[in-house]
């Protein structure tokens, strides 16, 4: 369970889980952690084609500055199961993934986080929503949906969206999306950039200081 403190704390650096025998989930741990400090968790989901180090690579250089436990999973196939409409496989090797981290890290059981980009952002929003029990915070950079999920909790909602997006175009996605979410009682976070579907510097950036920047046990 998260927030029960292991052993001494892992070796810092990046490396492979060993939960999965191919597409293993990546753990990156910051040097500055230490055992008997619970550390914030951001799992992060690649984009359709993707891999676990996509999904690493949206956040890993903040790690370090901001103590933060990384994890990326990847995908079973091509994309993740709940966009592709049935939740399973990728649910359960999440599952697998995590059970190991809290094995290895003392995780603050308030400070766990989802995010993505594009069908990493929208399966974010879909598992985010769906365990706002245990995810108190959901990035989702450039998603094109939400994956049909009951909900529970909560979770506090970062978007950015592009506004020359040609593969997921905002007026479709985030435009309608970000209202809907607000006005079922979310508290959501929206920032539209002059650019296409990617994750410019200062969105991550700001996604990072919005994390910072919020009380994460307050739900």
């Amino acid at each position: 369970m998260p927030g029960k403190e292991p052993g001494p704390a892992p070796a810092p650096g990046q490396y492979a889980l060993a939960v999965e025998p191919e597409r293993d989930t990546l753990l990156y741990v910051p040097a500055a952690l230490r055992r008997g400090q619970p550390a914030p968790l951001v799992l992060l989901l690649h984009g359709a084609g993707g891999e676990a180090a996509g999904g690493l690579g949206l956040l890993s250089g903040y790690a370090e500055k901001h103590r933060l436990v990384l994890a990326a999973p990847s995908s079973r196939t091509s994309t993740w199961d709940g966009v592709r409409g049935v939740f399973g496989t990728d649910v359960k090797a999440i599952d697998r993934a995590l059970e190991r981290i809290f094995q290895m890290v003392f995780v603050d059981q308030n400070r766990i986080a989802i995010g993505g980009f594009s069908d990493g952002a929208s399966y974010a929003l879909g598992l985010g929503l769906a365990n706002g029990g245990l995810f108190s915070r959901i990035i989702a950079f450039s998603p094109g949906f939400v994956p049909p999920a009951p909900r529970t909790g909560k979770p506090r909602i970062f978007v950015s969206h592009g506004d020359r997006d040609n593969v997921l175009p905002i007026d479709r996605t985030s435009r309608r999306l970000v209202p809907l979410l607000s006005r079922e009682g979310y508290n959501v976070t929206y920032r539209e950039f002059r650019g296409g579907h990617a994750v410019p510097p200062e969105i991550s950036q700001e996604a990072i200081e919005w994390l910072g920047s919020e009380k994460w046990e307050e739900r």
